[in-house]
C-alpha cells in the first residue's frame, strides 16, 4: 500500500494516476480474496474442532432435542404467520383411527409351554364351620410369572441296530448283504459331536448376541463341556459352508426381487492375501423385497437379507453381485454403486436420511443459526407426510396408486421448496464449510432423492440397510476382527441366515434349529425353497 510519502510524491500525469489506482484497486481486492480464504479456512478449522469435540462428549443420537425443536420453530414464523391471516393451508393428511394400547405388562407369549400349578386349601380348610360339609368351588383365580432353566448340556446316544445275515437254507444265494443296519439321520457336520440345537446355540450366540467364541467355550466349561475355541471356529465355518446350496438358492431368489437396498460396512482381514494386517475389507449387505405372492389386493414383499465380504469398496462388488438384477436399488450417495445405478433397467435410488445427517452434523458445529436448521425442518415435513400416509395404506384405507398420487401431491411443493432454498443458498455458503459440503451433497443426490416417489414400496431412506447392518457392526465390537478371508465367507453366510430370519419374525435360534435339522436331508431346489425365512412360519419352528 501506499504511504504519506508516495501520496506526496503521485505523477501529475491523469492516465500514470489512473494506472496507480487500478493497481491499487487490484491489490485491495486481492487482499480481500484472502482475507476471505483464510476465513473460510478459519471456519473449516473451527468445524472441524467442534465436530472432534462433539464426538468425544456429545451425543451420537441424531434426534434432535426439545429445545432443537422450538428452535425450528422460529424457522417457521413466515409460515405461521400466513395461516393466521387466512392464507389457504396445503391439504392435510389426516392418519387413520387407531385403538390405542392398554398400559400394562404385555402378556406372556402363547408359544412358551405352561406348567400348571394348583394351589388349593387343606380338606379342613374347605370345610363348612356349620355342618362340616365341603364348601362349593365357585372359580380360579389365574396368574403366571415366568421361570427360567439354565443352558443344559445333554449327550444324545445313537444307538444303530445291526443285523446279521438269516441261517435260513436260501439266504445265502440271495444276494443281499451280509450285515444290516438302521439308518442314521443326516448331520450338518458328520463326525462331529455337534448336534443342530448345539451348532445353532453356538451360531446365534456369536452373530446374534454378539458373544465371540473364546468366550463361548468358557461358557461352556461351566456347564462341564470341553469344547476348545478351535473346534467351535471349525463348526462355524463348517456350518456356513453346509448352508452354501440353501444360499445360492437365497441370491436366486433375491435377483428377482423388485426392489434392493444396500450398504456396506469395513472389516479388519488379518490374512487377507497380499494385504497388510491393517487394510481394511468390507463386508456389503442387500436386503432384497421378494414378491411371494397376493395376499388380498396387492402382492406381500418379504425381505431376505443377503451378507457378502469382498476385500475392496470398489464398484465391481455390487456390479457383481447384482449381476441381471432389474429394478429399484436404493443405497446411500457412495459413488461406487453409480455403475450399477445406470444399468438400463436399474433405478437408482437416493437416501434422505444421509442428506439429513450431513445437515444435522453442520447444524451442531457451524454458528450461523437457522441454515441447516431450516433445511431439517423441511425433511421433517417429507417424513411426517411419508409416515401419515404409511398408516392409511397400512390400514388398507388407500390402494397403491392412491398412496402413490397422494404423496406426490403433498410431497412435492415441499420438494421444490427445499430445492430452491438448496439453490440459494448454495450460492452464499463456502464450498467447503459443514454446510456447504451438506448443500453440495444434496444437490448432486437431487435427480436420485425424487425417484422414491414413484412406487409404493419405495421410502425416503436407505434405513433398512442400515439397520440390518447394525447388528453386524455391533458385533464387530466384540470380536472386532476375521482371522482369514474364509472366516468373513462363513460369518457373511450365517448373518445373512440370522438377519433373515429376524426380518420375518422368526427366533433366530429355533430358526436355525429347524434349518440344521432338515437341511442335511434337503438337496433338490424346491426343498431348499422351503426352508427359506421367507417360507417358514413360526408356528412350523414351535409345532414341528
Amino acid at each position: 500500500m501506499m504511504s504519506v510519502a508516495d501520496v506526496q510524491d503521485l505523477p501529475k500525469d491523469t492516465e500514470e494516476l489512473t494506472a496507480i489506482v487500478a493497481r491499487l484497486v487490484e491489490e485491495v481486492a486481492e487482499r480481500e480474496r484472502a482475507l476471505r480464504e483464510k476465513d473460510h479456512a478459519y471456519q473449516r478449522l473451527q468445524e472441524e474442532f467442534l465436530k472432534l469435540q462433539r464426538m468425544l462428549f456429545g451425543r451420537s443420537s441424531e434426534k434432535l432435542s426439545v429445545e432443537d425443536v422450538r428452535q425450528l420453530r422460529l424457522f417457521n414464523e413466515a409460515e405461521a404467520g400466513a395461516t393466521e391471516r387466512g392464507e389457504a393451508e396445503p391439504s392435510s393428511i389426516v392418519v387413520a383411527e387407531h385403538r390405542r394400547a392398554k398400559p400394562g405388562r404385555k402378556p406372556i407369549a402363547d408359544r412358551i409351554p405352561r406348567e400348571v400349578v394348583v394351589h388349593d386349601l387343606s380338606a379342613e380348610g374347605k370345610r363348612c364351620p356349620c355342618c362340616r360339609k365341603d364348601r362349593p368351588p365357585v372359580g380360579d383365580e389365574i396368574s403366571e410369572e415366568v421361570e427360567i432353566v439354565p443352558a443344559r448340556v445333554t449327550a444324545i446316544r445313537h444307538v444303530r441296530k445291526v443285523y446279521g445275515p438269516c441261517r435260513c437254507d436260501g439266504f445265502a444265494g440271495s444276494g443281499e448283504p451280509t450285515i444290516v443296519r438302521a439308518a442314521m439321520p443326516g448331520r450338518m457336520i458328520p463326525g462331529s459331536i455337534a448336534a443342530p440345537g448345539l451348532l445353532a446355540y453356538v451360531v446365534t450366540g456369536k452373530y446374534v448376541d454378539g458373544l465371540p467364541l473364546y468366550r463361548q467355550e468358557k461358557i461352556f466349561s461351566r456347564l462341564g463341556l470341553d469344547i476348545p475355541r478351535s473346534t467351535l471356529c471349525n463348526w462355524v465355518i463348517a456350518a456356513a459352508a453346509r448352508c452354501g446350496p440353501l444360499l445360492d438358492v437365497m441370491w436366486k431368489v433375491a435377483l428377482k426381487a423388485p426392489f434392493h437396498h444396500m450398504d456396506e460396512s469395513p472389516l479388519q482381514v488379518l490374512k487377507e492375501p497380499n494385504r497388510p494386517a491393517s487394510s481394511l475389507s468390507y463386508m456389503w449387505v442387500n436386503v432384497a423385497h421378494v414378491e411371494v405372492g397376493a395376499l388380498g389386493r396387492k402382492p406381500m414383499l418379504k425381505p431376505l437379507v443377503l451378507y457378502h465380504y469382498h476385500p475392496t469398496r470398489g464398484q465391481e462388488v455390487p456390479l457383481s453381485v447384482l449381476e441381471g438384477f432389474r429394478g429399484h436399488l436404493q443405497t446411500d450417495g457412495y459413488a461406487g454403486y453409480n455403475s450399477i445405478g445406470s444399468l438400463p433397467g436399474v433405478v437408482h435410488v437416493g437416501c434422505f436420511a444421509h442428506v439429513r445427517r450431513k445437515f444435522f452434523d453442520a447444524s451442531k458445529i457451524t454458528k450461523k443459526a437457522g441454515s441447516a436448521e431450516e433445511a431439517l425442518s423441511l425433511i421433517a415435513k417429507l417424513y411426517r407426510v411419508e409416515s401419515a400416509l404409511r398408516a392409511e395404506l397400512d390400514g388398507d384405507a388407500l390402494s397403491d396408486e392412491q398412496f402413490v398420487a397422494r404423496r406426490k401431491e403433498a410431497v412435492i411443493p415441499i420438494l421444490a421448496q427445499f430445492h430452491a432454498w438448496l439453490l440459494e443458498r448454495g450460492e452464499q455458503v463456502p464450498p467447503r464449510t459443514a454446510l456447504g459440503v451438506a448443500i453440495g451433497y444434496a444437490l448432486g443426490e437431487w435427480p436420485k432423492l425424487l425417484r422414491y416417489l414413484d412406487a409404493w414400496y419405495l421410502t425416503p431412506d436407505n434405513n433398512v440397510a442400515e439397520n440390518v447392518l447394525r447388528p453386524y457392526v455391533l458385533g464387530r465390537k466384540g470380536w472386532l476382527f476375521a482371522d482369514t478371508p474364509r472366516g468373513a465367507h462363513a460369518s457373511a453366510a450365517l448373518y445373512s441366515l440370522v438377519e433373515s430370519a429376524r426380518a420375518n419374525g422368526l427366533e433366530p435360534y429355533h430358526y436355525l434349529r429347524y434349518l440344521f435339522e432338515h437341511l442335511p436331508e434337503t438337496t433338490e431346489e424346491d426343498g431348499l425353497m422351503e426352508l427359506l425365512p421367507i417360507s417358514v412360519t413360526a408356528e412350523k419352528l414351535f409345532f414341528t
